[in-house]
């Protein structure tokens, strides 16, 4: 396992559309399990293959931290099905954008359909932080952010933030070139 660079807002695959995932090997095995030790190196509940570099539709949560005796699980081509519920308030954060929370209204459940590692499909009911967490990272293949659902004064209030971590972003991109990464 290894632990991989966290790429930043403003980092171009952050904002691409990522691609459905049709080769289940060795190689998806390894980067799940590289996601998932550097989600829990850096704290997070949930990871996407983007904001590890990788343009697919890969997600990982950190189960464990949402109900007791849970494993961290992979998602593989998650779909939301369905949204419905109440919507809540929350505030969410972002491995990509560090240093900003902010408070984002979404539904309450999923309905979810996904692959495992090995192909296998399945349909799923999240409910509550589950859900919001699929939500947040299924956003991430769509290239969006929690940013995204803010309303134009609270981004410009953070402004100075996310230009700054843009710029942050395009220094760690040469970086991540220069050693062949990205």
């Amino acid at each position: 396992m290894a632990l991989l660079p966290i790429r930043k807002y403003g980092d171009p695959v952050l904002r691409a559309k990522a691609k459905t995932v049709e080769e289940f090997d060795e190689t998806l095995k390894t980067l799940a399990g590289d996601m998932i030790e550097t989600m829990i190196a850096a704290e997070g509940i949930g990871l996407a293959a983007p904001q590890v570099g990788y343009s697919i539709c890969l997600i990982v949560v950190e189960r464990g931290l949402i109900e007791d005796g849970e494993e961290p699980a992979a998602y593989v081509n998650p779909l939301i099905l369905e949204k419905y519920g109440e919507k809540t308030t929350m505030e969410e954060g972002c491995l990509s954008v560090p240093g900003i929370t902010e408070d984002v209204t979404r539904e309450a459940n999923i309905r979810l359909r996904y692959q495992d590692l090995a192909g296998n499909t399945f349909e799923e009911e999240c409910h509550d932080t589950l859900a919001r967490v699929i939500m947040h990272e299924v956003d991430h293949l769509h290239g969006n952010f929690f940013t995204d659902y803010l309303g134009p004064m609270k981004l410009r209030l953070l402004s100075k933030k996310l230009n700054a971590l843009q710029f942050e972003a395009q220094k760690d991109l040469i970086e991540l070139r220069k050693m062949g990464v990205a």
